[in-house]
C-alpha cells in the first residue's frame, strides 16, 4: 500500500525537514527559508512524521539536529505532486526507461515511497511518500507554499526519550495526529498512490 498520511486542515498540510542549526536557526528567526539555505539543492520533504524521525534519528544524526514543521499550502503540495516523477523506473507507469529517464530529467519534483515507520522505527509493510523539490518547485515552496515554521525538536526529544524509557503509550500520545491526505485522483495516479 502506497497511502500520504499527514496532518492537515482544509488550506494547509504540514511536512517535516531538518537541518543543521546554521539553516534552522536563520529560516525559524525569517519565518521562511533564507541563506545558508540553498535553493540551487533539491529539498526533501516528509508527511510522515515517523519516517522523519528515522532518516534524522530523532534528531540525533550530523547536519539533521533541528527538526522542522513546515506547514505548506494543499494547493501547492498538490501541484507539487502533479509535477512530479516517480524517483526510480516502473515498467507500467512509463513505455521504457528511456522515457521515464527523460522525464525525471524534466520534472521539478521526485516522489519515492519508503517503507512507513513504527515507533522504534523499524519498517512497516506499507508505504511512505518523500517529495523532492528543485528549481521552479523549490521556488515556489520557498516563496509561495510556505505558511509557517515551527521548530519541533524539543518535542523530538521528549518522544524519543519516552520511547527509550519504554514508555511507549505516552510515546504514541504525543506523535502528531496523522490521517489519509485525499488525493485528486489524477494526482494520486502520477506518483503510484494505491489509495
Amino acid at each position: 500500500m502506497r497511502q500520504i498520511r499527514a496532518s492537515y486542515t482544509a488550506e494547509t498540510i504540514t511536512v517535516y525537514q531538518a537541518y543543521t542549526a546554521e539553516i534552522a536557526r536563520p529560516a525559524l528567526t525569517a519565518g521562511r527559508f533564507v541563506a545558508p539555505f540553498k535553493r540551487g539543492r533539491m529539498t526533501w520533504i516528509k508527511p510522515s512524521f515517523l519516517w522523519m524521525m528515522y532518516r534524522c534519528g530523532w534528531a540525533t544524526k550530523p547536519g539533521q539536529e533541528h527538526v522542522l514543521a513546515v506547514e505548506i499550502t494543499r494547493s501547492g503540495f498538490e501541484w507539487a505532486l502533479a509535477h512530479a516523477c516517480l524517483s526510480h523506473y516502473v515498467p507500467d507507469r512509463h513505455a521504457d526507461r528511456g522515457e521515464w529517464s527523460r522525464h525525471l530529467k524534466a520534472s521539478p519534483v521526485r516522489v519515492q515511497w519508503d517503507p512507513e515507520r513504527s515507533l522504534r522505527l523499524g519498517a512497516l509493510p506499507y508505504r511512505s511518500l518523500q517529495v523532492g523539490l528543485s528549481r521552479q518547485a523549490v521556488d515556489r515552496y520557498v516563496d509561495e507554499w510556505l505558511v509557517s515554521l515551527t521548530d519541533i525538536t524539543p518535542l523530538v526529544h521528549e518522544i524519543h526519550g519516552l520511547v527509550v524509557a519504554d514508555r511507549t503509550d505516552e510515546a504514541l500520545g504525543m506523535l502528531p495526529a496523522e490521517h489519509p491526505y485525499p488525493l485528486p485522483s489524477d494526482v494520486a495516479t502520477t506518483i503510484a498512490a494505491t489509495v
